[in-house]
């Protein structure tokens, strides 16, 4: 286990080697020339120099054995980083996942260990040009190969789209079709028939390697299945769904934060009106304080997750891995594209890092499963929660809310529990009309549950820090009244979202008629939603001087006065 201690030092280890060899300018200049920085990459791989990819190998097997909450702040630091670089070394812990959670225990030893002791690059092909996230329409087949009528091997044949590393890495693993169904293969990347085009030209992520692969009667051992048996490849990749999707949504965390942690200083220097903008509502209530909220809302839901996860006891929790990365993914693209606006032309420059982190950071809403995929996961799943319970699931959490809010006034729980019954009554009312035939309907319930899922989440964050209960691990960006703040405005967006959305779509869907309204209405809490919005801009002007280190001199300023 990673004690605090060793986890700070590996995170300034990181820090001081992006420092020394891949400042803003490097960054800026290979991403110019559209440039994969391989030997930094395996200098990052190398176990004799920074060996970040120990913290993901369990240590049986040569690792560190990293936990969920340790491999999320390695990611979100990668991510601050450049997000292309972090995209290559995760693809390795990417590629090696089918290892990881399906292989045989000789299998583990063999890969894991060599990642380990030598740092070699895996990449994940499971892709296809005409099936996208669909894993489910592979075509990429994978014949046995029999002698005196034992399988001895197996030859591989196919095309994969869009594979990080897929140029640069040494082994890849392959999904394919076996007579028994998808399957995993372990491939040397110069074996004979297997090739990879060309690196794709990107809008962002510049500095990763993405690029096709071709197997073309690919001959590989039968000791290559992952697991020694046929047919196990679907199980195998759904198993790490909710902790890979943790991962990017650290991705999309930490590239947020780092185009914010340039926009804030920049608003400090630039004079407008006599003033610095950073004393303008106008630019900090409307392009920092609202991304600030809504980043540290999925970070609240990925340290949940990622605790959870490390419990080991709940499964592979997959709809709160997409949950996670649905709104902290979503946030950290809001965030950027809303810095390069806070710094107005300079933003749109490829001189200033905020126009390279809004082009990389977009890619987070679409590797390892594309925002409405989550959306669509996120409903199916609550929607079953939902039947189950006879309507009542919702309901349920908002009353642990509404006692967490006795216990903790201050932390917007009674909001976030709004947030919550209203929910209920949209699903409900999706229910007895029917909606859920209509595909968007779903999509839609999907965004609003991670809404209020998360608001939840971060009140739970903002109570747990009240009373000195948050992981030691835990970003400590934010103390505890600067949480509740946070909280409340969360959960004040969250209720208002879920109940005018949900009575947008549920009407426009023609679930509830003229007459009804007014009682669905009343149903969805409307007029406590309002009334729940009073104290905003206050809380809002509390961010932003946190944000900006004025409530310490206001406070020194009372003192003297």
């Amino acid at each position: 286990m990673i004690t605090k201690k060793t986890l700070q030092l590996s995170l300034k280890s990181l820090r001081d080697f992006a420092k020394k060899r891949l400042p803003d300018e490097e960054l800026i200049a290979l991403d110019e020339r559209d440039e994969c920085p391989v030997d930094i990459v395996r200098q990052m791989s190398d176990p004799d120099k920074l060996g970040i990819q120990l913290l993901f190998i369990p240590e049986e097997y040569g690792g560190m054995g990293g936990s969920t909450m340790d491999v999320y702040l390695i990611c979100e630091q990668m991510a601050r980083i450049d997000l292309g670089v972090a995209t290559s070394l995760f693809a390795t812990f990417l590629g090696s996942d089918p290892i990881t959670f399906g292989a045989t225990e000789e299998q583990k030893k063999k890969w894991l260990g060599k990642i380990a002791d030598e740092g070699v690059l895996f990449a994940y092909g499971a892709t296809e040009p005409e099936a996208g996230s669909d894993l489910g329409a592979l075509k990429t087949t994978a014949d046995r190969v029999e002698k005196d009528g034992k399988i001895v091997g197996y030859k591989i044949n196919g095309s994969k789209q869009w594979i990080s590393n897929g140029g640069i890495a040494d082994y890849c693993t392959i999904l394919a079709n076996t007579p028994a169904g998808p399957s995993w293969f372990i491939v040397d990347a110069g074996t004979k028939g297997f090739a990879h085009d060309k690196p794709e030209d990107k809008h962002g992520i510049r500095l990763s390697n993405t690029a096709a692969l071709a197997l073309n009667d690919v001959y590989v051992d039968s000791d290559r299945l992952v697991g020694g048996v046929e047919g196990q490849g679907l199980i195998q990749a759904q198993l790490v769904f909710g902790y890979t999707r943790v991962m990017v949504a650290a991705f999309g965390l930490g590239a947020g934060w780092s185009a914010l942690d340039r926009a804030i200083p920049y608003s400090t220097k630039r004079i407008q009106g006599g003033t610095p903008l950073s004393e303008k509502q106008g630019y900090t209530h409307k392009l920092i304080v609202p991304n600030v909220v809504k980043l540290e809302a999925g970070r609240a839901y990925i340290e949940e997750t990622a605790q959870r996860i490390d419990a080991g006891n709940e499964g592979s929790l997959n709809t709160e891995g997409a949950i996670a990365k649905y709104m902290s993914t979503e946030a950290g693209d809001a965030a950027a594209d809303a810095s390069i606006q806070a710094l107005g032309g300079y933003g749109y420059t490829h001189e200033y890092m905020v126009e390279k982190v809004s082009r990389d950071v977009r890619i987070t809403r679409i590797y390892e499963g594309t925002s409405e995929i989550m959306e669509m996961t996120i409903s199916r799943d609550r929607w079953q929660l939902h039947l189950k319970t006879r309507g009542q699931y919702y309901h349920e959490r908002a009353r642990e809310f509404e006692t967490l809010h006795v216990q903790h006034p201050e932390v917007g729980a009674n909001i976030a529990a709004l947030s919550m019954h209203a929910l209920a009554e949209v699903m409900e009312k999706a229910r007895a009309a029917r909606l859920t035939r209509f595909q968007h309907i779903l999509l839609r319930l999907g965004e609003l549950i991670a809404y209020a899922e998360c608001a939840g989440s971060l009140s739970r964050r903002a109570a747990r820090s009240a009373e000195g209960r948050l992981n030691e691990k835990a970003s400590t960006r934010f103390d505890a009244t600067a949480l509740a703040a946070l909280a409340r405005i969360f959960a004040r967006e969250a209720a208002l979202k879920v109940a005018e959305e949900g009575l947008r779509w549920v009407t426009g869907a023609g679930g509830v008629t003229d007459a009804e309204m007014t009682a669905f209405e009343a149903d969805l809490g409307l007029p406590a939603i309002h009334r729940a919005q009073a104290g905003l801009i206050a809380d809002m002007d509390y961010v932003a001087d946190v944000l900006y280190s004025r409530v310490k001199k206001e406070a020194e300023q009372a003192v003297l006065a």
